[in-house]
C-alpha cells in the first residue's frame, strides 16, 4: 500500500508561480511512475506531467509544456510539481498518482487508468 499525500496549493494570481508537492508513504520505495493529474470544475480529470523515475524524462500535457517541471526525489519520497505563469484556466483540484508500473512511454504515461495509487488532492485557484 502506497500513500500519498499533497499539499502547496492555494489561492494565486495568474502570472504567479506554485509549487505542489506530493509525499508518498508505506511502500513508497516501491518501483513506478509518479504523475500529476487535475480536475477543474465541470470537467472531467485530465494529465498534467508524468516522470517514470527520479532523473529520467518527464511527460507532461501540451497545456503544460514550459510551464511546469515534474521533479522526483526517491531519498525524500517526494514528487513536485513546480509550476509558472499560471493562468485561471489552470484552476483545479491537483491530483498526485503513483503506478506500479514504471512506463517510458508518454501514451501509457498520460493515461489516469496507469494508476494506481492517488492522493486526496489540493486545490490551486488562479485569479485573473
Amino acid at each position: 500500500q502506497v500513500l500519498l499525500a499533497e499539499s502547496g496549493g492555494g489561492l494565486v494570481q495568474a502570472g504567479d508561480s506554485l509549487s505542489l508537492s506530493c509525499t508518498a508513504s508505506g511502500r513508497a520505495s516501491s518501483a513506478g511512475s509518479m504523475a500529476w493529474f487535475r480536475q477543474a470544475p465541470g470537467k472531467e480529470r485530465e494529465f498534467v506531467a508524468s516522470i517514470p523515475e527520479a532523473g529520467s524524462t518527464a511527460y507532461y500535457a501540451d497545456s503544460m509544456k514550459g510551464r511546469c517541471t515534474i521533479v522526483r526525489d526517491n531519498a525524500k519520497n517526494t514528487v513536485t510539481l513546480q509550476m509558472k505563469r499560471l493562468e485561471p484556466e489552470d484552476t483545479a483540484v491537483y491530483y498526485c498518482a503513483k503506478s506500479r508500473t514504471i512506463y517510458y512511454e508518454s501514451q501509457l504515461a498520460s493515461r489516469d487508468q496507469s494508476y494506481f495509487y492517488w492522493g486526496q488532492g489540493t486545490r490551486v485557484t488562479v485569479s485573473s
